[in-house]
């Protein structure tokens, strides 16, 4: 990151200047660019920011703009750039805009298996499942959005719910049977569910 300093009246004034490099697949830069432009001018005009994007390198720089109100706007904006660089559509990654409680949390196969890519390619068949069975059922069960792209499994949803995604994917790595995780999954939901019920249910103070 960086910020850039500014003399005003002979004394230094720290200018709110923020920006930081990102870099994507540059197989994912056309979506992030969107057709005529139009996605990455949302992301901009939602979240006052302004990207630079080097379409050879796979390079984003994203850089807060001077008139945003907020801050962690910055933040917010990387999180949806490096959603969409590991495999979701726009609209998905849209979430983490409409959405202030949403997170996007990724995990790199490469910790567990290296750089074995049959390894990597065996455990994203299972993640994923016979014609994107698993998946399905891990986003309905948890409402969230998976993403599986080259060495990663991504999710996008609500902390809780995105920690019970990531809890039954990584059963998934470490060779659980798919019915365990979806009765993990089942139970993780009532779970959820209830406790979704008691706040609701719970008088005010």
């Amino acid at each position: 990151m960086s910020c850039q300093l500014r003399s005003v009246t002979g004394r230094l004034q720290v200018v709110a200047k923020i920006s930081q490099l990102v870099k994507i697949p540059k197989e994912r830069v056309g979506v992030l660019i969107g057709p005529e432009g139009k996605t990455k001018k949302h992301i901009e005009d939602s979240l006052s920011i302004d990207l630079k994007i080097d379409s050879e390198a796979g390079d984003v720089t994203i850089t807060l703009a001077g008139n945003a109100q907020d801050p962690s706007l910055f933040f917010r904006a990387k999180d949806v750039i490096n959603a969409i660089g590991r495999g979701f559509s726009p609209e998905h990654a849209f979430r983490l805009i409409r959405n202030e409680d949403a997170v996007l949390d990724i995990i790199d196969l490469r910790t567990t298996f290296g750089r074995s890519e049959s390894d990597i390619k065996r455990v994203k068949g299972r993640i994923i499942g016979m014609n994107g069975k698993t998946r399905q059922i891990i986003e309905e069960l948890t409402e969230t959005n998976v993403a599986v792209f080259g060495h990663t499994v991504s999710m996008i949803g609500e902390i809780e719910q995105a920690q019970v995604a990531r809890e039954a994917i990584q059963m998934l790595v470490k060779g659980s049977m798919h019915s365990t995780v979806y009765r993990f999954l089942h139970r993780k939901r009532r779970d959820l569910k209830k406790k979704e019920l008691e706040l609701w249910e719970k008088p005010p103070e």
